[in-house]
């Protein structure tokens, strides 16, 4: 305790101060340790899980994928069954992706945009991604920036040369076909250790 409260407690016997004085104590250290536990963002456990006094983080949490002011749409190509799932950051863009799929805007409605070569969480399955700042939507375009998903995928390694100069594409049957909710979970790491038969196992 003299050395919680230092040059300020030393010499003092708690008995002069009274109940009171003994009671504002208990509720200066319970407010710290609160405060304490808030900070670090975390819970405190009891005896029961092994840590008393320590913050834990939840074993796992689900928190929105997009960042603020995103949106992520999916894309659908007639007739293929390839689902692409794209990103849009501009509050213009998804006003007009949003106007697509409810059918109120009905030319342009196809998808252009710049590949990235590589995957995106929001866009399982496939190995690159639209640069959500690039895109864009469009009635007509022309014949060298149109491939299919799998195609793509495919040739991922001539995409930005002789197949889909500048990284450009746009795929003439792809359509904005509904917005979904990009959700991330995040799991606990932790691995199972077996021990010899008649032995236990342990977490780490």
């Amino acid at each position: 305790m003299n050395r919680l409260w230092g040059s300020a407690w030393d010499g003092v016997h708690p008995g002069k101060f009274g109940a009171a004085a003994a009671l504002l104590v208990e509720v200066t250290l319970g407010v710290l340790a609160l405060a304490t536990i808030l900070a670090a963002g975390g819970r405190q456990v009891g005896a029961g899980d092994g840590a008393t006094g320590r913050s834990l983080t939840p074993p796992c949490s689900t928190v929105s994928g997009s960042p603020a002011g995103a949106a992520t749409f999916r894309i659908e190509f007639r007739p293929l069954t390839d689902a692409f799932t794209i990103m849009l950051t501009d509050s213009i863009r998804i006003q007009e992706a949003r106007l697509i799929v409810s059918g109120v805007q009905t030319d342009a409605v196809s998808v252009m945009g710049t590949i990235v070569k590589a995957p995106a969480p929001y866009n399982p399955g496939w190995s690159y991604h639209l640069d959500p700042a690039s895109i864009s939507f469009f009635r007509c375009a022309i014949e060298v920036c149109d491939a299919s998903p799998q195609y793509v995928e495919d040739h991922l390694n001539e995409v930005c040369g002789a197949l889909l100069p500048g990284c450009t594409w746009c795929p003439w049957s792809s359509r904005v076909a509904e917005e979904v909710e990009f959700r991330r979970t995040y799991l606990p790491l932790v691995s199972a250790e077996i021990g010899p038969a008649g032995g236990s196992g342990k977490l780490r």
